[in-house]
């Protein structure tokens, strides 16, 4: 039974594996989409969208947060300054795995992992529009309370 076993091990130790998916981050920073098996895509979107989270948020915390699992001065540079601004708005999903068939020398699951607002095909045809993010059923907000008074004004007149 795999109960609480969450982390695929890649068939690779633990230094290994967290250099590898290091060393994917800092290229998939670097250039914006790359090519790698499905299982080593998951595994990475689950170690970079934490760290893009942070990104949003300038801190020195943040950033010594992100130098600790990245390692690398130069990508963790340009994840504050380029791709954090890129995706300030967007609550989540950073990341896009397309699924690209097999390879030829061993048949292994070929996948693209690439940065979602950074894909300009994609993004071509649609308006770049502010999504509202969820918000609780509680307080009163601004926005709603200012046409209940309106409607209260008129009726009185």
């Amino acid at each position: 039974m795999r109960h609480g076993k969450k982390v695929n091990h890649l068939g690779r130790k633990t230094a290994h594996r967290k250099s590898m998916l290091a060393n994917m981050a800092c290229s998939l920073i670097e250039h914006k989409r790359i090519n790698t098996t499905v299982a080593k895509a998951k595994a990475l979107k689950q170690f970079v969208e934490p760290m893009i989270t942070k990104s949003k948020e300038d801190t020195t915390h943040n950033r010594r947060i992100v130098m600790a699992r990245l390692r690398q001065k130069e990508a963790v540079a340009e994840l504050f300054r380029e791709v954090a601004t890129k995706v300030g708005d967007r609550p989540g999903g950073y990341t896009r795995i397309i699924k690209l068939g097999n390879r030829l020398g061993d048949n292994a699951d070929m996948a693209m992992i690439e940065l979602v607002d950074f894909n300009e095909i994609y993004n071509a045809g649609k308006t770049t529009k502010k999504k509202s993010t969820r918000r609780s059923r509680r307080g009163g907000d601004a926005k709603t309370a200012a046409p209940v008074a309106t409607k209260a004004t008129k009726e009185e007149e």
